[in-house]
């Protein structure tokens, strides 16, 4: 059984009555001004910093108002929910708040920060269930066992009392800026399966039709781009897992739906572009965002032709970023700006064949972050994984010139995924 409301279209009146429940239970976070962002990018830039909410995401809003709309009855018999991590924290506060049994289907690959915060906030009210390699597969195992012991199903996205709660995000938003005198032109925010920008969306469009609402994927993952070339939810051939939060093979039929009517935009962004923005965000403004928490920060890069002299509100989403993480971030992010590489090579199996590497091959300003070599016996030459760190991405011309002068048969790993994942 899944939580919904009565009919198949989301409303702004929806929305704001979903306010009114929420506003004593959830933190109204607050819509931040960011200097360094707005001289970056020649604009005025507004965080709304869901990060701070009690679960550190937005999924609070929806989670609890789904199911506070759910028959008394029904609650306590329990509820159900698949989620890569911040739903679940969600789904299983509110299961605490309201004293009901949760059981909450998640990815085996779900990393183990959000594992043991959905434990954290749940307490003995929730039962974790690792389950398939994906969102999708957790999702199924879910809805099958609401069926078999007739609980309630919380959606992560596709239906409308999520929806409606995560849309009461856009009621602060736009009270704030009234506030604050500031007409917002436009408003970013992250896609997974559709659920926030959804909410979002329906609620911009009825308080500020004029605001450009724009709704930022993955590169990896962009589902709901693919759904709007086909006219219709559709699964993705592969999916880059890395942005976890928004890494969703296929939208919702009701999301899909909204979006058609209310997004103005999908920008998608490159992986290495997410990772080159939480470093940003942390060494700038001190502020930990998860990936899809840095969407739609990182989308103002891509769009940043069309922000000049414009007010800006950007949704950092959430801030539940595994700290394990972090050395996989900065090296997609080195990897991106062009920064870092990886190279098989064959080195002369001699005395000062290393030296002779560094003067000749090396440029002044590069680094060389990893060497791996293991002598061949009754053999001139060996292969060396050698990891290069440019001073500056432009020296890459140069070292590949003379990398081949050096070893004309050398390979360059970034060519050659599979050899990449296998030894680097």
């Amino acid at each position: 059984m899944t939580t919904n409301t009565a009919n198949n279209v989301l409303t702004d009146t929806a929305i704001v009555k979903a306010y009114e429940v929420l506003k004593p239970i959830v933190a109204h976070t607050p819509l931040q001004y960011s200097d360094y962002l707005s001289q970056k990018y020649n604009c005025q830039v507004y965080l709304k910093r869901e990060d701070l909410q009690a679960v550190r995401s937005f999924k609070i809003r929806g989670a609890y108002y789904a199911i506070s709309q759910t028959p008394e009855a029904d609650r306590k018999r329990g509820v159900v929910c698949a989620s890569a991590g911040n739903h679940a924290q969600g789904v299983a506060w509110t299961s605490a708040q309201l004293d009901i049994p949760a059981t909450i289907f998640m990815p085996t690959t779900t990393p183990r920060q959000k594992i043991d915060q959905v434990k954290f906030f749940g307490g003995t009210n929730v039962t974790i269930q690792l389950t398939g390699d994906t969102f999708d597969a957790a999702n199924s195992a879910a809805e099958a066992f609401c069926a078999d012991h007739h609980q309630t199903f919380i959606a992560p996205f596709d239906d409308l009392n999520t929806m409606a709660g995560q849309g009461t995000l856009a009621v602060e938003v736009f009270n704030d800026a009234k506030d604050k005198n500031i007409d917002v032109d436009f408003l970013f925010a992250a896609i997974g399966g559709g659920g926030l920008v959804s909410g979002i969306s329906t609620h911009t469009k009825a308080v500020s039709p004029t605001t450009t609402v724009v709704g930022v994927e993955p590169s990896g993952a962009s589902s709901m781009a693919k759904a709007f070339a086909n006219g219709h939810p559709a699964a993705l051939d592969t999916m880059d897992k890395f942005v976890d939060g928004a890494a969703v093979n296929k939208v919702g039929a009701l999301t899909y739906a909204t979006c058609q009517a209310y997004v103005d935009r999908l920008v998608a962004v490159p992986e290495g572009q997410v990772s080159a923005t939480i470093l940003d965000l942390y060494s700038k403004l001190a502020l930990v965002a998860e990936p899809a928490g840095a969407l739609s920060v990182a989308a103002l890069e891509t769009y940043k032709d069309h922000l000049a002299g414009k007010t800006v509100v950007c949704v950092i989403s959430g801030g539940n970023n595994d700290i394990n993480r972090m050395q996989e971030i900065e090296e997609r992010a080195l990897i991106y700006q062009g920064l870092q590489h990886y190279f098989v090579v064959n080195f002369p199996q001699r005395a000062g064949a290393l030296r002779e590497f560094v003067n000749e091959v090396l440029n002044p300003d590069d680094d060389i972050t990893k060497f791996e070599y293991t002598k061949k016996i009754n053999s001139g030459k060996g292969p060396v994984l050698i990891g290069v760190r440019l001073g500056n991405a432009d020296n890459l011309n140069h070292l590949l010139t003379e990398l081949k002068n050096f070893d004309p048969k050398y390979i360059n790993l970034q060519e050659n995924q599979t050899l990449y994942h296998m030894l680097v």
